[in-house]
């Protein structure tokens, strides 16, 4: 059995599978994950939505869940959605606003 370890980078492009299902994106190039810890098989993600009424908080939160609990060593998870700094579009990645059709800022 060969073990993947779980680095940023692996952390990441799990992420990119969570698609915020409004716009169409990865919550990634979107730029709602602030950042993530990992301790005794606990990874803590902390984040935001593009909203704070945002419809989908459920299914995103659920979404990141999920994809996380995937990997290998991550058997609990703690989803901080956090409102300061509150979002905006130039938090997104080149990727994120070339996809959206956002300019840069």
């Amino acid at each position: 059995m060969t073990t993947v370890p779980l680095t940023d980078d692996l952390v990441l492009e799990t992420l990119r599978q969570v698609i915020d299902p409004e716009i169409g994106v990865n919550i990634v190039d979107l730029g709602l994950i602030y950042s993530f810890a990992y301790a005794d098989g606990k990874l803590t993600v902390t984040m935001t939505l593009t909203t704070p009424g945002c419809p989908m908080h459920d299914s995103i939160a659920e979404g990141v869940k999920y994809a996380l609990l995937g990997l290998e060593g991550v058997n609990d998870m703690d989803i901080q959605v956090v409102w300061d700094p509150p979002w905006h579009p130039w938090m997104m990645t080149e990727v994120g606003r070339r996809i959206t059709g956002t300019r840069n800022f």
